[in-house]
């Protein structure tokens, strides 16, 4: 393996049980040093994860209205334009990234939750650490991938948009920052129904 890849997959091999091993030891107080941090980063989801599903629906807004002009241009107007298709390629990868910030922040992610609901407290709370580990892994990889791509690309121009493919390639490693801070909050604080379904 080349060292250029070996280097962030143990780098995320790493991060990812230090960072569950975090959020489990978050998760385990309401009071003192730990239940502020817990309550902060609880915050912060609040705000950030809010944030990137408002602008995943913004994007999908823009990916419609630039998919129904393209059709008014090209099948109305005889003219079709050669910057919709691009803008709505990008929109729908911006929409799908920062949607899932909402979406593991909620557990709505494919989840083996019949062995979950039948497992006893301890075993449960060891299947959401090892969910919480492979879901840190595949953001950490998507994060650090992502960025070397976009960087790797910010001298190319994406044809019809005249502007940067790193503004394309941005949304991987975006999408993976609030995504992973939507894993960890999930598990310090999971929605109600999923407590409902374990108890």
């Amino acid at each position: 393996m080349h060292p250029m890849n070996a280097v962030p997959l143990l780098a995320v091999a790493v991060a990812a049980p230090l960072l569950v091993g975090l959020a489990l030891w978050l998760s385990a107080a309401e009071a003192g040093l730990r239940g502020g941090l817990r309550r902060l980063l609880l915050s912060a989801d609040r705000v950030l994860t809010t944030t990137a599903l408002a602008a995943a629906c913004a994007a999908l807004l823009v990916a419609v209205a630039a998919g129904f002009w393209q059709v008014i241009a090209r099948f109305l107007l005889d003219q079709p334009a050669a910057w919709s298709e691009a803008l709505v390629r990008t929109a729908l990868i911006w929409m799908a990234f920062l949607g899932l910030a909402a979406t593991l922040r909620s557990g709505a992610l494919v989840a083996i939750d019949v062995a979950r609901r039948l497992s006893p407290p301890a075993l449960r709370r060891a299947l959401d650490a090892a969910t919480l580990a492979a879901n840190l892994s595949l953001m950490g990889v998507l994060f650090w991938f992502g960025w070397l791509m976009a960087e790797r690309v910010r001298f190319q121009e994406m044809a019809g948009l005249e502007v940067s493919m790193a503004w394309g390639y941005a949304a991987i490693p975006v999408g993976a920052g609030f995504a992973m801070l939507g894993a960890i909050a999930h598990l310090l604080d999971p929605p109600r129904g999923d407590e409902a379904q374990g108890a």
